[in-house]
This record gives C-alpha cells, sequence and structure tokens, in this order.
C-alpha cells in the first residue's frame, strides 16, 4: 500500500510538474511573441535601409548602426537571410517550453530571455515556486532511482556477491550507464542535428547538465539548418531526465 501511494504521489508530481512547464510556456509565448515580431520588422527596416544607403553612409551613421545590430543580437534577433526568416519565432510554443525549462533548472543559457516587463515580472515569480518545484520532482525522481539501485543490490547479494563490493558495483552500474545514455548517445544525435563534432556535443551536454550554461552552445538556434518540430521540447525532456540522473549519483 505504501509502495502505491509513494508511486501516485510521485506520477501526481510529475503530472504537476509538466503542467506547470506547459502554462509557463504559454505565457511566456503570449507575453513576448508580439514585442518579438516588432523587434524583427524594426531590425528588417534597418537592414534595408542600411543595404539601400551603406555607401553614403558617414561615420557617426555608421556606428549609430552597429550599436543597433548589437542590440538587436543581444534581444535574440539575428538580421540574416530573407524575410521570412525574420518571422521565425524564438517564442513559439518549442522554444518557450524550453526556456520554462532552462528557468527552472538553473541553466540559464542567457541567449532567450523575457524583454517585456510582462514578462519579466512573470519570470520571476515563475522561477520564485518552480525552482523548488524543480528540487522536489528531481529529488523524487532520484529517490525512486535509488530503490531500483537497492533492487540491484538485493539481486546481486542473493547471486553471493559481498556487501563490500554492492555499493561499488551499484555506482558503477548507474554511472556508466547514464554517461552512456545522457551523455555519448545524445551528442551523436546533436552532431547530426547540430552539425557538430561530438567532441563539442558531448562539451554541450555535461555543461549543460551541470547547470553550468555558459549559452556558447545553444541547440536549435543555427539559421542554415532545418530542426524538426518540437525539437528543443525533446531537448528540455532530456535535460530534467539528466538532471534527475545527477540527482541519483548525489543520493548514492
Amino acid at each position: 500500500r505504501a509502495m502505491c501511494s509513494g508511486r501516485l504521489q510521485t506520477a501526481l508530481l510529475g503530472a504537476g510538474y509538466f503542467v506547470y512547464l506547459l502554462v509557463g510556456a504559454a505565457v511566456f509565448q503570449a507575453l513576448e511573441k508580439t514585442a518579438e515580431k516588432q523587434e524583427k520588422r524594426a531590425a528588417a527596416q534597418m537592414k534595408e535601409a542600411f543595404l539601400q544607403n551603406f555607401t553614403q553612409l558617414t561615420v557617426a551613421e555608421m556606428e549609430q548602426f552597429m550599436e543597433n545590430l548589437i542590440e538587436a543580437i543581444q534581444n535574440g534577433v539575428y538580421p540574416v537571410g530573407n524575410q521570412s526568416q525574420f518571422e521565425e519565432s524564438n517564442w513559439d510554443f518549442s522554444n518557450s517550453f524550453f526556456f520554462a525549462g532552462t528557468v527552472v533548472s538553473t541553466i540559464g543559457y542567457g541567449t532567450l530571455h523575457p524583454k517585456t516587463a510582462g514578462g519579466q515580472i512573470f519570470c520571476v515569480f515563475f522561477a520564485l515556486f518552480g525552482i523548488p518545484l524543480n528540487i522536489v520532482f528531481l529529488h523524487r525522481v532520484g529517490k525512486m532511482l535509488s530503490l531500483l539501485c537497492k533492487k540491484l543490490g538485493k539481486f546481486l547479494y542473493e547471486k553471493g556477491m559481498r556487501k563490500s563490493q554492492l555499493t561499488f558495483l551499484t555506482l558503477l552500474f548507474f554511472l556508466v550507464t547514464g554517461i552512456l545514455v545522457f551523455l555519448c548517445l545524445p551528442s551523436v544525435f546533436f552532431q547530426i542535428t547540430e552539425g557538430w563534432s561530438y567532441s563539442e556535443g558531448i562539451y554541450f551536454a555535461f555543461i549543460t547538465l551541470s547547470t553550468i550554461g555558459f549559452g556558447d552552445y545553444v541547440v536549435g538556434k543555427q539559421s542554415d539548418r532545418k530542426y524538426f518540430s518540437y525539437y528543443r521540447v525533446l531537448v528540455a525532456i532530456w535535460i530534467l531526465f539528466g538532471l534527475a540522473w545527477i540527482a541519483l549519483l548525489f543520493n548514492l
């Protein structure tokens, strides 16, 4: 009965956690998408004016153009390519869900952030309640995985293995399995999808799951590559379960 109750609590916590992320993604999308469109239109107009008059610009006008360009890039607007590329949103649902996941996990790449007053205030409260929820969720998942470790240890003990070896072998098993599932295999996926080298994929995976999050490598940001729908949602889910694996190692 206690085990069933624990599983029910875990299921409810997991469902609540993902609903929290879905609601957060929807709110961020609603608050930020319109403002982003305006920024992209302004960047497109700035680029068009520059291309028409660049031979006649003064030094001061060129300096102003460079400042505007830097500001646009810092706001996540990259005025490259044709007009259709400007219409692609950084705040579609997939990107918004990915952003919500990086907020509650405290990774914070810094390449995508709310720019409206409403989005910034909402982000404060979303993180205020989301980060503790994330900690509780990871602790619960880590606890469940720890039970699997105990079952594995019990199985090995019944097979005649000494207790002094059980802890080391159990930790080694989950360490090696986790490295393969959450570091090595995803790096191959990133190598194919992003065009990175394998070492860059390993680097990104580790920097992400360790929550360092430099932001020098971020998925789904290359304008010359086509990504499938909800690609960043899948990456966000990989991050959450990868963090659960890290939590398991701490529990062990």
